[in-house]
């Protein structure tokens, strides 16, 4: 399908959707409420325990921490308050339990989330390479962290963080009810120079939105763009994940077919793309959940290639958020929180 600027749009992640929103519907009262869960955790809860069983009393010491505690509150993924994240990281493992580690991973994202968490490690080294702080910086110096005890009762927690990456993942009664908030962010977003030459690790992130924007005709783009000034940093940071949910810029409605098509091509990106296939079909009915036709699409700054921008999109049950904090949009911060469930909770 094309748009006013011949854009192309992938319609099988549209018709899953689709698909996957006439199931729910067709669902009783109390078995959608119970469709507010996403899955079963029994494998992911396995992985859990199996990596767990791999650590001595030193190295389980440093990966556990109390569940609903100020530490699973304090989601954090920025680099000024410190490269080292609480938990047990990937530069403390030995070859056994790094293979557990990876195994765990597994079963957090789909193997296009996997890749990127890679990506966003490997930047460390190219930082690194590049001079930048390289006595902090290490494709390893990303941590582990379980909340509360791993098992099919009762409510717990896993968190994956580092500098420009975190993921959480709640769980209760097995049943994963939460994968946000979590972040993909990066410097460089496009490497120029070295052996990672090409590596382009948010291309979608940038290149969907300036599509979107771009195929908007003036008056249209007038009315989504917020300021002249890229955002620079994400708005809904710990404690302040429901903070900033009030929509603003063009609503859905505005959109002619083609560009409401590539509106949740974007939202996928961030919301169904990373999580595992067991995942998916519900992650995408979640996200259409409440009136779609509000949904709104905020832009801040210039449409310019590989000059700083930023967007909103904000739903009734989601926000996300991309800024640029340099003014070649190379250094880049998104965060994807579920409003319904922000670390397994509904409030």
């Amino acid at each position: 399908m094309a748009g006013r600027g011949g854009l192309q749009i992938d319609r099988r992640g549209l018709l899953a959707g689709s698909a996957a929103l006439a199931a729910v519907a067709a669902l009783p009262a109390q078995a959608q409420a119970q469709v507010q869960s996403l899955g079963s955790a029994g494998d992911f809860t396995k992985r859990v325990q199996a990596f767990l069983a791999t650590l001595d009393a030193e190295r389980a010491k440093a990966a556990r921490f109390p569940w609903g505690g100020q530490e699973w509150k304090s989601w954090n993924y920025f680099g000024a308050s410190g490269y080292t994240k609480p938990g047990l990281r990937f530069e403390q493992l030995d070859a056994k339990q790094k293979e557990a580690g990876w195994n765990l991973l597994a079963a957090v994202w789909s193997p296009e989330g996997l890749a990127k968490a890679k990506n966003v490690m490997l930047l460390q080294s190219v930082l690194a390479s590049m001079g930048d702080a390289p006595d902090r910086r290490s494709p390893e110096r990303f941590s582990f962290s379980v909340f509360g005890t791993p098992s099919d009762k009762g409510a717990w927690g896993f968190r994956f963080e580092g500098h420009h990456l975190t993921q959480s993942v709640a769980v209760r009664d097995g049943r994963i009810v939460s994968v946000t908030p979590f972040s993909f962010s990066v410097r460089p977003n496009r490497v120029e120079q070295g052996p990672h030459k090409g590596l382009n690790t948010l291309k979608a992130e940038d290149v969907l939105a300036r599509k979107l924007f771009g195929d908007l005709s003036p008056a249209l783009q007038a009315k989504a763009r917020i300021s002249d000034s890229p955002i620079y940093n994400i708005y809904s940071s710990a404690g302040r994940e429901r903070a900033n949910a009030k929509k603003e810029g063009l609503p859905a409605s505005s959109l002619v077919s083609a560009q409401r098509d590539l509106l949740w091509q974007l939202v996928e990106t961030y919301a169904v793309e990373p999580v595992p296939a067991a995942l998916k079909d519900v992650q995408r009915a979640r996200v259409r959940t409440g009136d779609r036709e509000a949904v709104h699409f905020a832009w801040h700054g210039p449409n310019n290639p590989n000059k700083g921008f930023g967007y909103r999109l904000i739903g009734d049950s989601f926000v996300i958020e991309f800024a640029s904090v340099d003014s070649e949009a190379q250094h880049l911060h998104t965060i994807y929180h579920d409003l319904g469930n922000v670390l397994g909770t509904s409030t």
